[in-house]
């Protein structure tokens, strides 16, 4: 990072919005942020407390919800703050770094998570009878550490790229919390070989991620077809539903905000409403409503703590 910046602080303009609904936005977001940390805590529990979900499938979905819960609470928060106070909208200099790399760093990860989590239903499907042996405990393990270490990796490159950079005049950045291509604007240089990297960095991890997905569902899709019983099929397409489901709503706001040209910044501000709260809050929702297994065991976990409380 350079040192000739002058930038001690940023100005966060916040989410686009009418005025006067600063308080009913407030609430809004603020229940969303609670829900979403309340689900994910519970799916987590869930799957810790049964033992019948202690499978590859789960345990990358314990990583999913530990990575919505601390996704949604990097942005939702200081976007809270702006909706209380103009002093809300501060943010230091180096707040900012690290408020953009570890955004890009869970969002990164959770992008490769998808990715890792549509070639495990492509195993469970497709090789039924080899799934457990080719999906160990170690498997699961390496595939998960490597996730995280890939979104630590490519989240670097994003935040040196952004932040090597002068910044010595304006400092409102027109959007909610700090992203790199509202901030690129802020620069005090040419910012085209930084965006060019950023779009060609971006757009390989999540279009890489995108077509692999897409390639392992249509190697299931196969794989189902071929399943003789229609209630083998109907539950391999509920099996992989939820997890359809997330990816579209992850992945879409994404590529429309950093893979196409120009910018927009009250667009983009409303559209990244979709991935940094909603699909956090989605992920839970989705698992929770579409997947039987976790119904039972919330059913179990909710029995359970009555029989204790009866004892």
């Amino acid at each position: 990072m350079s040192n000739t910046s002058l930038v001690t602080a940023f100005i966060l303009t916040g989410l686009p919005h009418a005025p006067g609904l600063d308080a009913l936005l407030f609430g809004v977001f603020l229940l969303v942020y609670v829900l979403t940390v309340l689900g994910n805590l519970l799916i987590l529990l869930v799957i810790r407390v049964d033992s019948h979900l202690q499978t590859p499938m789960y345990y990358f979905l314990t990583n999913l919800s530990l990575i919505d819960m601390w996704f949604s609470t990097v942005t939702v928060p200081k976007m809270l703050m702006t909706l209380v106070s103009p002093s809300g909208r501060a943010i230091s200099f180096h707040s900012c770094v690290a408020q953009l790399y570890f955004f890009h760093f869970l969002g990164s990860t959770e992008c490769f998570l998808y990715t890792v989590m549509s070639y495990d239903h492509y195993l469970a499907i497709s090789y039924p009878l080899r799934y457990t042996r080719m999906m160990s405990g170690c498997s699961c393990a390496l595939l998960a550490t490597g996730t995280w270490l890939s979104g630590s990796l490519h989240s670097a490159v994003q935040t040196i790229m952004t932040f090597h950079l002068p910044y010595c005049g304006p400092n409102r950045i027109q959007h909610y919390f700090c992203d790199a291509p509202p901030i690129l604007k802020l620069a005090c240089a040419d910012t085209s070989a930084n965006e060019m990297v950023i779009f060609v960095d971006i757009g390989v991890v999540a279009s890489g991620c995108f077509l692999l997905i897409v390639l392992s569902y249509v190697s299931i899709v196969c794989s189902i077809l071929r399943i003789h019983t229609s209630e083998g099929r109907h539950r391999a397409f509920q099996t992989c539903a939820s997890h359809c489901i997330v990816v579209l709503c992850f992945f879409g706001p994404g590529l429309f905000i950093y893979l196409r040209p120009g910018s927009r910044d009250a667009l983009d501000g409303v559209v990244a409403v979709f991935y940094t709260t909603l699909t956090p809050l989605f992920n839970p929702v989705v698992y929770t409503l579409r997947n039987k297994e976790v119904k039972k065991a919330l059913l179990k976990l909710k029995n359970g703590s009555v029989l204790a409380q009866g004892e």
